[in-house]
C-alpha cells in the first residue's frame, strides 16, 4: 500500500515542499531514503516509542520511506510528524483519505507530544502558495504560521489530536491572529529613550541623520562617554516597519529559531549586538546546518558593533561586501544560500589602548604610534563604507546633574519618518531603493548635486583631508539626508559642511 503526504524543507529563508512517500510490503525492514540527515533518520526510535505510549502499534511489515526530492537534503528533526502519520496511515490506523490537503510538521517527544520547530513562518507561506487547505504543526509555532492569510492554521500539543483529526473523530481549532492589529499596537515600545540621554546635542543630531538617511555610523570617544547607551536608544528614532518589511525579518528570524514562544509578526527594527569574540560563519551565516548570520537578523534594523578594535580583523572585513550590496551569498561545497543583509551599522570604539586620547580633563598615557595602530585595527576600506564618524567628549557634571529630561524620542522619530517619506517619492520608481545611503552614483548626479558654492567647499574638504572617491559620494549622500531633515530641495553649503563636518575621523588627519 502507497500513501503519500507532505512536509517541507527550509533552504535560505524559503520554504520547499517534500513529498512523503510510505510504502509497506512484506517484511520486516525500515528503510528511510531521500538524503536524511541523522536527526532523521533517529525519527525511527522517536516515533516507535511516541506510538507505543499512545496505544498504538509500530506496523509488523517492511515500511520504505522516500523523501522527495531526494537531492535536497533533509535536516532536523522537524519531519517526525508526518513520518508517524504516513507510517500510520499505511497500517490502516489512520485514514489516507485527506493527508493531501494538509501539510504536517512536527518534532515528536517520546510521550508523543509536539516540540517546537524552526521556520514555521516561510513554511506557511509556501503551504499557502502550494494552495493547501491546512497546516498542523506544534502549537508553541501556531500564532508564528497563523500570520499567513487564507490558510487554516491548526495547533496541536499531541499526535493523537492529528490521529483523531484524520480519522474524523476531532475537530481542529484553527488559530486566528489578528495580524494589523498586533503589529500596530507593538509598533512604540521601546526599552531606550533619547530623553534620558542628558547632553551629547551633536551626537544625537548624527544619529538623527543616520537614522534619516539610513547610514552607517561609528562614535569615538573614552570609556563611560554614552556611545552604548545612544546606540541603544537608536531604534527608538528609525522609521515604523512596514508590513512587508516585518514578515521578511520575521521569516529570518522564524529560520533560525529566534523567534519567542507564542510569538507572531516582529513589529520593532530589530537591534542585534554580537560580542567582539564572534566568528565569521555567525557574522555571515552559513555552517554544517546553514543559519542566517548576525548580518541577517539585523535585516531592516540595526547591527551594533562596540569596541570595534577588538573584534577580528578578518570578521570585520567579510562586513564589507554586504554593506554595499546590502545581501550575503554563502557559497560551500554543498550548497548556495542568499540572505538578505540590508542593515545599519552602528560601531563604537574607545580612541587609544587605555582611552583617553582627546580627552578634555584626563591625560593620555598612549605614545602617538600606540594610538595610529590602535586605530589601524580598522581597515581603511571598512571606515571609508561608515558615512558618519563622530567624536565624542564626556558629559560634564552640570550636564549630568540637569533635571531636566533631553527631547523624547519620539519627537525626533517624526522628522525622521518625514525625510524618510521624502525619500520613498522620490525613489518611488526605482525598486530596491528606500533610501538615500542606497542611492548609486548615477542617482547621486541626478539628486544630490551641489551648488557651485558648494562644490568648491566639497573641493576644499577633498584636498585638504585627502578624502577618496568612496568618502565623496558619502559626503554627498549625508548632505542630501540633511537637506531632507531640512525641508530642503537643493542641497545647501550648510548641509555640506555638517557633511563633512562626519568625517572627522579620517585616519590622516585625527590621530595626528
Amino acid at each position: 500500500m502507497l500513501i503519500k503526504l507532505f512536509g517541507a524543507a527550509v533552504q535560505g529563508i524559503d520554504a520547499t515542499i517534500v513529498t512523503i512517500e510510505v510504502n509497506s510490503s512484506r517484511g520486516i525492514k525500515f528503510f528511510l531514503v531521500g538524503l536524511p540527515d541523522s536527526a532523521v533518520k533517529e525519527s525511527h526510535e522517536r516515533i516507535v516509542a511516541a506510538l507505543q505510549v499512545n496505544g498504538y502499534k509500530f506496523p509488523t511489515c517492511q515500511i520504505v520511506i522516500n523523501m522527495a526530492p531526494a537531492d535536497i537534503r533533509k535536516e532536523g528533526s522537524s519531519y517526525d510528524l508526518p513520518l508517524a502519520i504516513g507510517i500510520l496511515a499505511v497500517s490502516g490506523a489512520v485514514s489516507p483519505e485527506k493527508l493531501d490537503r494538509y501539510l504536517l510538521i512536527g518534532e515528536l517527544s517520546l510521550d508523543g507530544s509536539l516540540q517546537p520547530i524552526k521556520g514555521a513562518l516561510p513554511i506557511a507561506i509556501c503551504a499557502r502558495q502550494q494552495g493547501f487547505e491546512g497546516f498542523i504543526l506544534p502549537k508553541q509555532n501556531a500564532r508564528e504560521a497563523a500570520v499567513v492569510n487564507n490558510l487554516n492554521v491548526y495547533g496541536v500539543e499531541n499526535i493523537t489530536e492529528v490521529i483523531d483529526f484524520f480519522n474524523g473523530k476531532r475537530e481542529l481549532e484553527p488559530t486566528i491572529v489578528n495580524t494589523r492589529e498586533e503589529f500596530y499596537r507593538s509598533q512604540t515600545n521601546f526599552p531606550f529613550d533619547f530623553a534620558d540621554v542628558k547632553g551629547q546635542e551633536s551626537v544625537k543630531r548624527a544619529l538623527e541623520v543616520a537614522a534619516a538617511g539610513g547610514h552607517n555610523l561609528i562614535m569615538i570617544g573614552a570609556p563611560g562617554s554614552g556611545k552604548s547607551m545612544m546606540a541603544k536608544c537608536l531604534p527608538s528614532i528609525l522609521p515604523p516597519l512596514s508590513l512587508a518589511e516585518s514578515l521578511e525579518t520575521t521569516k529570518i528570524h522564524s529560520v533560525a529559531g529566534k523567534l519567542g514562544k507564542d510569538s507572531s509578526l516582529i513589529a520593532v527594527r530589530p537591534f542585534r549586538s554580537p560580542h567582539h569574540t564572534i566568528s565569521q560563519v555567525a557574522m555571515v551565516g552559513g555552517g554544517t546546518n546553514p543559519q542566517p548570520g548576525e548580518i541577517s537578523l539585523a535585516h531592516n534594523g540595526v547591527l551594533f558593533l562596540d569596541e570595534l578594535p577588538e573584534f577580528n580583523r578578518s570578521v570585520l572585513e567579510v562586513l564589507r561586501q554586504p554593506l554595499e550590496d546590502r545581501h550575503i551569498t554563502i557559497s560551500r561545497a554543498k550548497y548556495t544560500l542568499d540572505y538578505p543583509a540590508s542593515f545599519t551599522l552602528i560601531a563604537s570604539m574607545n580612541p587609544c589602548p587605555c582611552g583617553y586620547y582627546n580627552h578634555p580633563t584626563r591625560h593620555c598615557v598612549c605614545t602617538p604610534g600606540q594610538v595610529q595602530k590602535y586605530l589601524n585595527r580598522i581597515s581603511g576600506p571598512l571606515l571609508d563604507r561608515i558615512d558618519i564618524q563622530v567624536e565624542i567628549v564626556p558629559v560634564p557634571f552640570e550636564k549630568l546633574a540637569e533635571r531636566k529630561a533631553g527631547e523624547p524620542s519620539a519627537a525626533i522619530r517624526e522628522r525622521v519618518i518625514r525625510a524618510r517619506q521624502i525619500q520613498a517619492k522620490r525613489f518611488a520608481g526605482l525598486p530596491g531603493i528606500h533610501c538615500n545611503a542606497q542611492m548609486t552614483s548615477r542617482l547621486l548626479h541626478q539628486y544630490a548635486q551641489p551648488d557651485s558654492h558648494g562644490m568648491v567647499l566639497l573641493r576644499t574638504a577633498m584636498e585638504r583631508f585627502n578624502l577618496s572617491a568612496r568618502a565623496y559620494d558619502r559626503i554627498l549622500k549625508v548632505s542630501r539626508t540633511i537637506a531632507d531633515l531640512d525641508g530642503s530641495e537643493a542641497i545647501l553649503p550648510k548641509h555640506l559642511a555638517e557633511a563633512i563636518s562626519y568625517r572627522n575621523l579620517d585616519r590622516e588627519n585625527w590621530a595626528g
